[in-house]
């Protein structure tokens, strides 16, 4: 049931991109850079990261507007955090926000990184390292949820409960 709605929803995005394409005002390469962008979408959403990445990289060749460049950096972070390249996901992720501070997903997939790597710390006794990544994950949910009120709802419980929530608020 759930392979159903997942391929009706991927080809109702296809359709409606289609659409889109054809009817918005748009230059040349504003519309190749749109389509290299839902090709890549399409490929990461089947598990071809490869072919994903090839695509986005094509949409930035092109692709001009800030807004819309963000959106395919932040689907870059994406699958480089799937591949556990968390440095270059970080790096992509940070560019994103560079273009489009109002991203929570980019914000709150950092945060998550540096969860990551501050438990990782932990494990290893490297209690000074996890701090710090402990606090930067803290930091960055604070501002996901400051733009997404109701979202990461595990983040705010980990923010409570670490007492990470009432640090800096303001």
């Amino acid at each position: 049931m759930n392979q159903k709605n997942d391929n009706f929803i991927d080809k109702t995005f296809t359709v409606l991109a289609d659409v889109l394409i054809k009817v918005l005002p748009a230059t040349k390469d504003e519309k190749k850079a749109f389509s290299y962008y839902r090709y890549g979408m399409s490929a990461q959403s089947n598990g071809d990261y490869a072919e994903a990445l090839e695509n986005y990289y094509e949409a930035l060749k092109l692709e001009e507007d800030p807004y819309d460049r963000s959106y395919i950096l932040y689907n870059i972070g994406l699958i480089y955090g799937n591949n556990g390249d968390y440095s270059k996901a970080l790096e992509y992720y940070h560019q994103a926000l560079d273009l489009n501070s109002k991203m929570p997903q980019a914000l709150n997939n950092i945060a998550v990184i540096y969860h990551y790597q501050g438990t990782k710390a932990s494990e290893k006794k490297e209690f000074e390292i996890a701090k710090d990544m402990f606090d930067k994950a803290g930091d960055y949910w604070k501002n996901a949820i400051r733009l997404a009120p109701n979202n990461y709802i595990e983040a705010q419980n980990w923010l409570n409960i670490t007492g990470k929530l009432t640090d800096n608020l303001s």
